[in-house]
Parts: C-alpha cells; structure tokens; sequence
C-alpha cells in the first residue's frame, strides 16, 4: 500500500507484483524528483499499467519488503476518458470535488480550449474533447503527482499532436510531478525530461532527455534518443 511522502516526489524500492506464477513488477525501484516529467515505455505485458496502478493505489496486492510513497495529492488520467455520460462536463470536471470549485473547474476548461461548454454533455464532444476534459478533472485538484495512462493512444495524429502541445503547457503551469505510460517513442521523447524502459518485469534503460522544450524530431539529437530507444525496445537491431 502506498505511504504519502512530503517531499512530493515518488519513491519506489523493491516493488514485486504477481499474478499467479507470472511476476510483472520484479524488485522495481525509482525516485522521481518533484516537478520531473517522466515518460515509461515497454512492450504490452512489460508491466508498464501495472506500476502505474500501483503508485495510484489502484492496486493494494504489491509485495515486497521496501518502500512505495507518493504524494497525497494524486491524479490519473487513462486512455478511455472515462466521463460520466449522465453527467454535463464541468460536473464532470467537478467530479469528487466541492462545489466551490465551480470557479476554478471553469478556469480549467478554458485552460484545455473548452470555453463554453461547461454545460455540454460529455456526447456531445470529440475524442479529443473529452480527453481535454479529463486532463481538466485531473488538473482541478491541484495534484503533486499526476499518472498517464497512455491518455492519447485512441486519438488521431493530429489531435495527438494539438494534445502534446496541450499537456505541455498545462504541465508548465500547474508543476505536477509526471509519469506517463506510452507505446510511443516519439511521444516520450517529445514531452518528457526523463525515459525509462521497462521490460519483463524490470527498469532497464533510464535515459535523461537533454533537448529544449519545442523539440523537433527531425533533428540528429532527437533521432539519437529515438535509436537508443527503440534499441532498448528490441525494434531496431543493437549496433544497426
């Protein structure tokens, strides 16, 4: 179970997480600073969800001996927005939350493009609209850690790329501490200060990412990241 850390960062040690005889997270241990972007890659089954689920408390059958703290202010966004349908979308905002963040849930959904449609029904909206949405509800509280599931794999390129920009900048704004799960190497590299792999179980590539803010993949740093990754990954051949 996870204990609450003042120091607002994240600190695993020794996690171990089993289904049956099969172990998904074997002895992981991370310190993520406060404030830090972090990006977690892997193949499916690597165990990437499962860690996540387990820094959100979503999963109380982590075992081992060491330690597992999170801030007490923690949120969690997934690919699936998961809006209330038979709710209007500041109350989804507003979900678990007092009324007298009314305010505030309409400040963030102009924050996320959605001036206006604080009375719209979440079917109303786009994928993307929703997902816009979700990262409001996330933001509203004013969490110290937020988790991303992979919250853009179901969206289109290009609204891939309005919601990169999009995160970017709410991230630059409310300062949370950032771990987010993804398939996609350019979408690690592209937001995150900080790559991890995760494969069969265990952390085996941490990367610190060195290039400004408005990254551009074309460029010979960015692809270099991107081979040592995808190396990593098992997709391009070591030494290829």
């Amino acid at each position: 179970m996870a204990s609450h850390d003042l120091e607002l960062g994240v600190r695993t040690r020794d996690l171990v997480r089993s289904f049956g005889n099969r172990t998904v997270l074997d002895d992981i241990s991370l310190t993520i600073p406060p404030g830090q972007f972090v990006a977690l890659l892997g193949r499916s089954g690597s165990g990437k969800s499962t860690l996540l689920r387990a820094l959100a408390g979503l999963d109380r059958d982590v075992e081992g001996s060491g330690t597992l703290r999170v801030p007490a202010k923690t949120s969690v966004v997934f690919q699936d927005s998961r809006l209330l349908p038979w709710q209007r979308v500041l109350s989804n905002v507003l979900y678990g939350q007092p009324r007298s963040r009314r305010q505030e849930g309409r400040d963030l959904l102009a924050e996320v493009g959605l001036t206006g449609r604080d009375r719209a029904w979440p079917s109303e909206l786009s994928g993307g609209e929703q997902q816009r949405v979700a990262l409001a509800r996330a933001l509203v509280g004013e969490p110290d850690l937020l988790l991303a599931d992979e919250p853009f794999g179901a969206l289109d390129a290009l609204t891939r790329i309005k919601m990169h920009e999009l995160l970017r900048e709410l991230i630059a704004r409310h300062t949370p501490t950032v771990l987010l799960v993804t398939h996609d190497v350019d979408e690690a590299i592209t937001l995150a200060q900080r790559v991890l792999v995760l494969d069969a179980g265990r952390l085996t590539v941490d990367l610190p990412i060195d290039l400004p803010a408005h990254r551009d993949p074309g460029e010979p740093e960015f692809q270099r990241y991107r081979r040592t990754l995808l190396t990593a990954l098992g997709v391009v051949p070591a030494g290829v």
